[in-house]
């Protein structure tokens, strides 16, 4: 009696739970979350690159915006859209400032002196003013406007390239890891042109000078993956344009 009841059990169990094989397979769940995330730092860079476009095109080109007020907006927009960013992916800015910042520093101010080298071999020494209106020249167009263009066209492309590919085998492997990195600096010049684009005179062959430009700017940021390295060297062209070519009619634009 005992044994029946057994095979009983045992035969209702077996009717009960379904075989393994049977059974709904659920997939891993980081594969969702990865795809997901990938997707939306795709997103962010290609809203960028049309912002990119856009600021310079409504508010220098058509609306013809005063220099200084447009940088202030101009300002405020890659801030938002690179904290919007870093919130949105769930981005840490203070890891991502703390990553290796020594050498992302010395790499930014080295960059900062070959930024200022290009300028002085490119452009000829123009008439620039004096006093109070110099020092507030060389902080606003130059040190704020200047760190403002290496965030959005340097760390900001960067930065989301190499996050989209955060968790892939690429990143495994030191061949992969190059791969992403002539990713991301594609993605830089991309962005680079697109913005340059926004102003009436870059849409010509003068548009290649800041594409070559970026080259350089790029390099501490793409090297160290802080964000914090373009924006310094770029900032140095920026400070060399205003003390050594206030006039320029190729950096600090609109002209």
């Amino acid at each position: 009696m005992a044994d029946r009841s057994l095979s009983a059990m045992t035969s209702d169990t077996v009717e009960r739970v379904p075989p393994a094989a049977l059974r709904p397979r659920t997939a891993p769940r980081a594969a969702g979350p990865r795809s997901v995330r990938a997707r939306r730092h795709w997103t962010w860079l290609a809203g960028g690159t049309v912002l990119s476009f856009l600021v310079p095109f409504v508010l220098a080109d058509q609306l013809q915006l005063q220099r200084d007020l447009y940088y202030g907006i101009y300002g405020l927009a890659v801030v938002g859209l690179f904290t919007g960013w870093a919130t949105d992916t769930g981005q840490s800015l203070r890891e991502m400032c703390a990553r290796r910042w020594r050498i992302a520093l010395a790499l930014g101010l080295a960059f900062a002196g070959i930024s200022v080298l290009i300028v002085l071999g490119s452009e000829d020494a123009t008439s620039r003013p004096g006093g109070l209106e110099f020092i507030a020249a060389i902080v606003w167009r130059g040190l704020i406007y200047g760190g403002i263009d290496g965030v959005l066209l340097s760390a900001f492309p960067i930065m989301v390239v190499f996050s989209a590919f955060a968790g892939s085998r690429l990143r495994l492997h030191r061949a992969g890891v190059f791969a992403v990195g002539a990713i991301a600096l594609a993605a830089s010049m991309a962005m680079t042109a697109t913005y340059h684009l926004g102003y009436a005179d870059f849409r010509s062959e003068k548009v290649r000078k800041p594409v070559s430009g970026d080259l350089v700017w790029s390099v501490p940021t793409l090297a160290t993956l802080n964000p914090i390295g373009a924006p310094i060297a770029h900032a140095g062209l920026h400070v060399a344009a205003v003390t050594h070519s206030y006039e320029t009619d190729l950096f600090l634009p609109p002209h």
